[in-house]
């Protein structure tokens, strides 16, 4: 049974090409962008993996098309540049 929820809009400042591959990832998948993004946060917060190996591979290929080559080991350490400061 689906439990009732309330969502919130929000701004968050995002890493451009990331935000491309959530998007087409998003799209790929049919369900919206905060969708994914809930999906991705309760997963990790109960330390289980979103992505199955196949979808992992079509995520790799997203990556490649929007030219995202930031990995987890960059998190945390991004600087903005100066155009959007």
């Amino acid at each position: 049974m689906a439990k009732t929820t309330e969502r919130v809009q929000t701004g968050v400042r995002i890493e451009k090409r990331l935000l491309k591959v959530l998007k087409g990832l998003a799209e790929h998948l049919d369900i919206s962008l905060g969708d994914l993004l809930e999906g991705i946060s309760l997963h990790s917060l109960e330390n289980k993996p979103p992505f199955s190996a196949e979808m992992l591979k079509k995520i790799k290929k997203l990556k490649e098309v929007y030219d995202l080559e930031l990995g987890a080991s960059d998190s945390h350490k991004l600087q903005e540049s100066e155009q959007e400061k």
